[in-house]
Order: C-alpha cells, then sequence, then structure tokens
C-alpha cells in the first residue's frame, strides 16, 4: 500500500476556527455601546446581521476577494476607451450584503427611528471584521447624501437610488438602476491633503452656477472605487475651488471621459480598487457655489471619517477574538495560552484597548445624529470626531501587530486572517486626514470655536469625583487646552481621546473595566507594550468579557 508522502504526523494542538459566530451577541463592549447610545430598538436587527456576517462563508468571501484583487481594463477588445474594473464575485457578494443591510444609506431613510446612525454605525463595525475594502464605497455613499442635499435638481435625480438598497455592479447610466454608489476624487499629485494646491479645472458650459453643467480637465492622484456609478470632485471653477459630481454616464448616455491611469498597487485595502484618474473634458455638476468646494466636501469628509474610526475599531475587534480564540485552544508548557498570566495580561490590555474604540466610535454615531438638535452633540461632534479619528486610527496598527504575535507563526502568514487585518489597518489613518491634519483640526477648534470645547469639557467634568487619576488628567488637558500650540497638539488630542474614552467607561461598563482602563491609559502606570499591567488588574475578567468562554 503506498504511503501518503504527507503522512508524517498527526495534527493535532490546534485551536478551533473563529467562525460561524455571531459577531454582535459575541462582543459585551459592543452591544453595552449600542444600548448606552440609544439603539436598543436595533437590538433584533443587530443581532441578525451578526449572525450572518460571522458565518464561516462571509469569512471565505473576504479572503477571495482579497486574494483575487481587482483588474482595471483601459480598453476594450476594438482599442476604444472601457476604463472598467472588473471585481471578483466575492466582492460584488459583500457589496449585496452591505447595501441589503443599508450601511450606506439606513442614516437617511424616511423609515430611520432614533439610534438609526448608531445602529448603521454597529454594521459597519461588525462588516468590517469580516472584510473591510468594499466598505469604501460603501461609507462614501452614505457619506455623500448630505453634500448631495446641497443641490436640490441633483438631490431629486440621485438621492432615491443612492438611499436604495439593491446593488447593482454593471456599468450603465444610472438612469438604469434601482441603486447606485457614489465615489470621491479630492486629491492631487502635487498637493495631497493640501486640496487647494489642486489644479483641476472646472470650466461652465453656459453662465454656471449652482446646479449648472462644467466641462472638467485635469487629474486626481487617488479615486478609490472607480466603478462608483458619479464621483464628487474638487475641481478649480472661476471662482475658485468647488465641489462637482461627476457621473460615470453624461446626460447624453455615453460614457463620460474619465479615463483610469492604473490602479494603486496598495499595503492593503487590497479588495478596494484605488484608482489614478484624468479628466478629458469630463462632464460634471456644480453643488453648491463656486468657491465653496472645500466646506461642501468637508460635509462628506467628516461622516467618512467616523466611518474611519469605525472601521478600526472593528478590526482591532476580530484581531481581540482572533486572539482570545487561539490563546484558549492553544496549548504551550502543558497549559493553554489563556491561562498563563503572561499571557493574559496582553489579551486583557489589548481587550481594554478594542473596548475603548468601540466606545469612541460608537459615542460619535450618536453625536452625529443628534447634533442638529442639540448644542452639545453638536460640540462633541465638531471636537471630538478629529480626535477620535486620530487615536482610534492611531492604536489599530500595534493593537494588530500584538494579536499576529499571540498566534505565532500562523499569524504571520497569509492564509489566515490576522496578515489582513495588519496589513488594512493603516489606511484608516491616512484616509480623510492623517494624524497629523487630525491633530491640527483640533486646534482649529480649540481657536475658532471655544465654546464647543468648554461643552465638551463639561460633560467630561460630570466623572470628576469618581476617581483621582481621571480628575488629574481632566485638569491636565484642560491645562492643555489653555496653551495649545502645533508642536503639542498630538499630546492634546491623544490625552483628550483618553480622557473622553475613561468617561465613557465610568459611565456604562463594569467598574473593573474602568479602573484598569484609568490606570493603564491615565495614570500611566504600565509601560509602553501591551501586556505590561499593573498589579490588581483582573485581566481574567477582561479577556472572558471581550469574548465569553462558551460562544
Amino acid at each position: 500500500m503506498p504511503i501518503d508522502e504527507f503522512d508524517t504526523h498527526e495534527v493535532f494542538n490546534q485551536p478551533p476556527t473563529f467562525e460561524d459566530v455571531n459577531l454582535y451577541t459575541s462582543d459585551a463592549a459592543l452591544q453595552a455601546a449600542v444600548a448606552r447610545e440609544g439603539a436598543s430598538t436595533y437590538e433584533q436587527e443587530l443581532t441578525a446581521f451578526g449572525a450572518e456576517v460571522g458565518t464561516a462563508a462571509m469569512y471565505e468571501l473576504g479572503r477571495q476577494a482579497n486574494t483575487h484583487t481587482p483588474s482595471l481594463h483601459s480598453l476594450d477588445r476594438f482599442g476604444q476607451r472601457s476604463d472598467t474594473v472588473e471585481f471578483h464575485p466575492a466582492y460584488h457578494r459583500l457589496m449585496e450584503v452591505s447595501k441589503r443591510a443599508g450601511i450606506h444609506c439606513q442614516s437617511f431613510e424616511a423609515s430611520a427611528a432614533p439610534g438609526s446612525h448608531v445602529a448603521r454605525g454597529a454594521k459597519l463595525f461588525l462588516m468590517s471584521q469580516v472584510e473591510g475594502g468594499h466598505i469604501c464605497p460603501i461609507t462614501m455613499t452614505h457619506a455623500a447624501i448630505p453634500t448631495l442635499k446641497l443641490e436640490p435638481s441633483l438631490a431629486q435625480t440621485w438621492l432615491p437610488k443612492v438611499i436604495n438598497r439593491n446593488y447593482d455592479g454593471e456599468l450603465k447610466p444610472h438612469v438604469q438602476k434601482a441603486g447606485v454608489t457614489l465615489g470621491m476624487g479630492m486629491t492631487e499629485v502635487q498637493g495631497g491633503t493640501d486640496v487647494r494646491s489642486n489644479t483641476t479645472r472646472a470650466t461652465p458650459e453656459g453662465a454656471g452656477g449652482s446646479g449648472a453643467a462644467y466641462r472638467i480637465t485635469g487629474h486626481k492622484w487617488f479615486m478609490s472605487a472607480p466603478m462608483c456609478d458619479a464621483f464628487l470632485v474638487l475641481a478649480q471653477a472661476p471662482s475658485g475651488l468647488s465641489v462637482f459630481l461627476v457621473p460615470r454616464f453624461g446626460p447624453d448616455g455615453e460614457i463620460n471621459n474619465i479615463h483610469f491611469v492604473r490602479l494603486k498597487d496598495k499595503l492593503g485595502n487590497r479588495s478596494n480598487a484605488s484608482s489614478e484618474v484624468q479628466f478629458r473634458d469630463a462632464y460634471g455638476v456644480l453643488i453648491g457655489e463656486e468657491g465653496r468646494g472645500i466646506p461642501n466636501i468637508m460635509v462628506m469628509a467628516n461622516l467618512t471619517r467616523i466611518d474611519c474610526a469605525l472601521g478600526s475599531a472593528g478590526l482591532m475587534r476580530q484581531a481581540v477574538a482572533q486572539a482570545i480564540n487561539h490563546a484558549r485552544g492553544r496549548r504551550v508548557f502543558q497549559k493553554t495560552l489563556v491561562d498563563q498570566p503572561a499571557m493574559g495580561a496582553v489579551l486583557a490590555d489589548l481587550a481594554l484597548e478594542s473596548e475603548a474604540a468601540t466606545a469612541l466610535s460608537l459615542r460619535l454615531c450618536r453625536a452625529q445624529e443628534c447634533w442638529q438638535s442639540s448644542e452639545h452633540e453638536a460640540a462633541y461632534l465638531r471636537l471630538m470626531t478629529p480626535t477620535i479619528k486620530y487615536w482610534v486610527t492611531k492604536r489599530g496598527p500595534n493593537l494588530a501587530y500584538e494579536a499576529i504575535e499571540v498566534w505565532g507563526g500562523n499569524g504571520y502568514v497569509e492564509s489566515g486572517l490576522m496578515a489582513r487585518i495588519y496589513r488594512d489597518m493603516p489606511v484608516n489613518a491616512i484616509w480623510e486626514g492623517s494624524g497629523t491634519v487630525m491633530c491640527l483640526d483640533v486646534l482649529r477648534v480649540l481657536e475658532r470655536e471655544p465654546e464647543a470645547v468648554e461643552l465638551v469639557m463639561e460633560e467630561l467634568a460630570q466623572h470628576r469625583g469618581s476617581h483621582s487619576d481621571f480628575d488629574a488628567m481632566w485638569i491636565r488637558v484642560k491645562e492643555q487646552l489653555h496653551a495649545a500650540s502645533e508642536a503639542g497638539c498630538r499630546r492634546l488630542t491623544e490625552d483628550l481621546a483618553k480622557l473622553a474614552a475613561a468617561a465613557i467607561l465610568l459611565e456604562g461598563c463594569p467598574g473593573f473595566i474602568a479602573d484598569a482602563y484609568i490606570a493603564t491609559r491615565l495614570a500611566g502606570s504600565s509601560g509602553d507594550c501591551y501586556g505590561t499591567l499593573p498589579d490588581g488588574i483582573e485581566t481574567r475578567a477582561l479577556v472572558d468579557r471581550a469574548l465569553p468562554p462558551s460562544r
């Protein structure tokens, strides 16, 4: 009988795969945040979605979409421009699931109930754990809705299709589709974040003005999701930088002059096509007034910044869950990893970071929902959007690295999920303004809207007296606010984010969580690496809260 050349040993001591698990009901931190931020009425909906996206089949779709990456076809077989991007079927299936769940529109539907922004944010958080690349067009479509509303004629034509849960990935005019997706083109090669240096030009076909047709010529160094049905694009109009809706097809039904030069070969986020593009007299429609491009596009960018925090928090949660699951199923030196104090300290520290990121991100969703009716929430949204976006996205990459190390060599190979999580983490810190840009935005709020800062500090002051180290940090942040400088803006933003996280944990979490967070993040009693916890931290309680032992 022939011997199997691979039959040399027995495979054992391997943890079960973390799949076919309800990603919502297994996450106590997320459930607590949803309830705390006013979305309890969506509990059943989120439970069903958590079960749907946590299946082995969904994880496999995520793997396939990132293994079989998009490809650009600039010309058709006859040599004419086609400018199409081909995606694996797994990508389209993920888009279908996210659109059916309403991640791109739930906040703005006519049927939206109180808590819809928070519930929608929780869904993005859940889906990001399975596959984050396709979330790019989903979040841009969602964020474009308020900007489209600035131009009534466009809103009347496009919004019914934007706020529609059908997905149609075919390249055809939007009038032939039930549902559409939207992208964004801001940055150029010479400017990056400095969009005022953009050189792309927009020339009116007639008198110009809001809702009028323009012809756009120039380039974008980054334009994500090139197969969207239209894009919000910044270009220099006669009266200054302005924002335009540039559809894939012109009003004559012919494909617009949007030419994709190449797709970016990115570190991560590989299922999502990010392109370099040239506009050659492309058709576009002005949104709002000429010269109001930055404030009008920032209506969109502020929403996508929230989604950057949510996406990173979701990836952090998945990395922690994967690490704990591995540690429970892997035995080393006659004990499971989770039962060894040194490893328990690492897992507990990671769980703390993940819970804080979840709490901050969902709190921001509540502010987004309520800001129009609450001066306090408007202040929180203005100051804390750049603060939370900065801090959560900054904490993600190192957490992912530490979670990989829990897995050892098995975490470092591409056949699993951990390496993809690690590669996907940095993009959320870069998108919609890098870390320094976020901190400078915090400084702008201090300079221009001091009353907003005072309202936020009043909210945080409600927890003074509950913990001496919290009180000391509140005083330190208050002093930094009065002596803020560009050189010290990162320290200020970091301290403000940690103070805000501690306040939320003090408000709605078991005491051992808030105590541990304050001791390690505010009091400075831990070291520089994860797992260097002070004595007295309830490590097993933190680990078991992050992922209950029995799923």
